[in-house]
């Protein structure tokens, strides 16, 4: 099988384009793959370092407002559409498929006036523009949620296939729980709380964890606190200001990143974090109760509306950017924490969202688009 994958910018696109890709390889290792992106996004990390070909077009995401660079961006981007074709006539792809963001409009356009089959992947709740655009071109549009589905009324064919993640639900008991804790320098077997932001982390979410540990309020929980690489420096001054060395803070860890996500995932009681797409998996993948802080600037609100897929099966609680502090924070932490059964009860409900099998779903839905090609 031949088949180009359009993925740019974040690791919320790119990530399951490559998951796509291995599945494909993993069926059928003769497929040749190649991805097309910019020379801007993550892509030009994360893909070759999945080791597949990268080909770069110059397209980019439009703002609505009317001003002299948006101009130039939407000329680069119909322009770009011309390159794209170029690729997809020099590669002869039997599909083309596009995970979703801007690099999917140029790619798809390019496909369809190519008479290639067009397979998209949304991961949000709330489908992307990109995807809006094209759902009625598309052959097929895989979702990660059943909300997406209810918001794609004009596409010809809409798949509920869940998105492609390496997190998944491993069971681990009591005892492999506490030696992880153990690892972490957690002594007592107090509710340990996971708050992360991504690899950038998040501002809003960093200064009410600041003054939770500063006010010494997380007594009666652990806090294992992912900074995100770019405040790290900055948290450890800000502690170092009240005399409080970063590395020695009681019931807490403070790290840059985590690399070990799947293990801390499996492990942490309550989880304090964004609503990206592929963090909403893997909360339900392994079935755990969540405070969400939904990012606010996310384009369409789209963080939010991923939120409310867990909050409205009572798996998850939501605390939007703006209304959040130290106070209410520690509040509905403690609020979860003190009520066993209740933490129970919002895991167990999460894990229900959870669509197993997700590579084969999608794996099915190519095999399917080019059965009908032929």
């Amino acid at each position: 099988m031949r088949v180009i994958i359009a993925a740019a910018g974040t690791g919320g696109h790119i990530n399951p384009g490559i998951a796509i890709a291995n599945k494909i390889k993993e069926e059928e290792p003769d497929s040749k793959i190649i991805f097309i992106g910019t020379n801007r996004g993550l892509e030009n990390d994360l893909v070759p370092r999945a080791g597949y070909e990268l080909k770069n077009i110059d397209s980019y995401g439009i703002n609505r407002s009317i001003s002299i660079d948006n101009i130039k961006r939407l000329y680069k981007t119909i322009k770009s559409i011309g390159e794209a074709k170029k690729i997809i006539k020099e590669f002869k792809p039997d599909v083309v498929i596009g995970t979703g963001g801007y690099i999917c409009i140029s790619v798809g356009i390019a496909a369809k006036k190519s008479n290639i089959p067009l397979i998209l992947h949304e991961s949000n709740a709330f489908p992307g523009m990109a995807v809006k655009i094209l759902s009625k071109k598309a052959d097929v549009v895989l979702t990660g949620f059943k909300e997406a589905k209810q918001r794609l009324t004009k596409a010809k064919k809409v798949v509920v296939t869940g998105t492609p993640t390496k997190v998944q639900k491993l069971n681990l008991t009591q005892r492999e729980k506490l030696k992880v804790k153990n690892n972490l320098g957690f002594k007592e077997e107090l509710p340990l709380i996971f708050a992360y932001g991504g690899s950038q982390g998040a501002k809003s979410i960093n200064e009410s964890l600041v003054k939770i540990i500063k006010e010494k309020k997380n007594k009666e929980y652990n806090i294992l606190w992912a900074t995100g690489n770019s405040g790290y420096d900055q948290i450890k001054e800000e502690f170092e200001k009240e005399q409080i060395s970063i590395n020695n803070i009681s019931n807490a860890k403070i790290v840059p990143y985590i690399y070990n996500m799947e293990e801390i995932l499996n492990t942490a009681d309550l989880l304090v974090c964004r609503s990206g797409a592929m963090t909403i998996t893997e909360i339900s993948n392994v079935g755990k109760p969540a405070i969400f802080i939904p990012f606010p600037f996310a384009t369409e609100n789209h963080q939010e509306y991923n939120a409310k897929v867990l909050e409205n099966v009572n798996a998850a609680k939501i605390i939007l950017d703006k209304n959040l502090n130290a106070e209410n924070l520690d509040t509905q932490i403690k609020n979860i924490v003190n009520n066993p059964q209740l933490m129970l009860e919002m895991g167990n409900n999460a894990n229900k969202v959870a669509v197993n099998d997700v590579q084969n779903r999608i794996y099915k839905e190519i095999i399917n688009i080019k059965v009908l090609q032929n």
